[in-house]
């Protein structure tokens, strides 16, 4: 971390290669297509690297970088069902085109609920469930409250139940 901030290139690019598989699976995760999570995911990259001079190293860099993919990926994820909903058409992406980088073992079925979700539900389902963060890491992560965790949680669990 003390060369990617001093600007070594070779340092920067192993801090890539350590945090990308996990960065883009996050995207993905919340957005559902393999050309948008990785412009997320590089987007994110590059505001990390821009603000490595503000980067305590003695937090780790991966939920710190998580932090700016997610709250970018429910972002896009947002104004994506607005303009279908201005537009008229179904927001949700096709759950069988996806990256299986980004989708690891998950079937279409749980995909398809997945992006039934608002984007708010599927980030922290995402994040608890398939990157292993607690619910106290999410709510630091997302900046809300514990307890908002929980219950978009629980309302996510309690949705992709019904869907599923």
């Amino acid at each position: 971390m003390r060369g990617a901030q001093a600007g070594s290139v070779s340092d920067l690019e192993a801090l890539f290669e350590a945090h990308w598989p996990r960065a883009y699976r996050a995207a993905y995760l919340v957005v559902g297509e393999g050309g948008a999570a990785e412009d997320i995911a590089q987007e994110a990259f590059l505001a990390a690297v821009r603000a490595l001079d503000r980067f305590d190293r003695r937090r780790p860099f991966g939920p710190w970088l998580h932090r700016i993919v997610v709250n970018r990926a429910i972002d896009f994820a947002r104004a994506r069902a607005l303009r279908a909903e201005v537009a008229g058409v179904p927001e949700h992406p096709d759950p069988s085109t996806g990256s299986s980088l980004g989708r690891g073992e998950l079937s279409d079925e749980l995909m398809a609920g997945l992006h039934a979700l608002t984007p708010d539900h599927r980030a922290v389902v995402v994040l608890r469930y398939l990157l292993d963060y607690t619910p106290g890491e999410i709510a630091a992560l997302l900046d809300v409250p514990r307890g908002t965790v929980n219950s978009r949680l629980r309302r996510a669990l309690d949705e992709l139940k019904e869907l599923l």
